[in-house]
């Protein structure tokens, strides 16, 4: 199991290499900005006003939805979170993908849980591949100055 789920992240990794190849020195905010695939993550850490805290010290670690991930919400979700009046929900959404600490692909278990900056817990499956909260991991490590990313295919919902 373990050497499954160390290939599989290898891969990942290798493959997200070119994708990400400028990243030394660049924090977690830059790193996003600079890959159209995020661009509707990047939007909404804006519309939250977190850019500043993840362009912090840090260190954070963070399971990135795509803009495919985004885009498999219910039709309209999005954009209804974008609006001001909804700030506080999107706020809660966005920092349940944020775990304080910089956690490595190599420090996941099966079954393990992390505390998000939003107060609850993910949970980390690695039996086949690794996942958060459901979530997969598609890309692993990618290492920021101030943190890690990990892209997940599935923006994850706190109860």
């Amino acid at each position: 199991m373990f050497r499954r789920t160390y290939l599989a992240l290898t891969a990942a990794v290798l493959m997200a290499g070119p994708a990400f190849a400028e990243t030394k020195g660049k924090d977690i905010v830059d790193i996003a900005a600079g890959n159209e695939s995020f661009s509707t993550l990047v939007a909404a850490v804006q519309a939250a006003g977190l850019v500043d805290t993840l362009k912090g010290e840090g260190p954070f670690t963070v399971f990135a939805p795509t803009n495919e991930a985004f885009a498999a919400l219910p039709a309209g979700t999005v954009e209804d979170l974008l609006k001001p009046e909804n700030k506080d929900q999107l706020t809660a959404i966005l920092t349940y993908h944020v775990v304080p600490g910089k956690v490595m692909s190599g420090d996941l278990s099966d079954g393990m849980t992390a505390t998000t900056v939003q107060g609850t817990d993910v949970t980390i499956g690695t039996t086949d591949g690794v996942t958060v909260a459901g979530a997969k991991v598609v890309q692993a490590d990618i290492e920021a100055s101030n943190g890690v990313i990990h892209v997940i295919d599935t923006v994850i919902l706190p109860e």
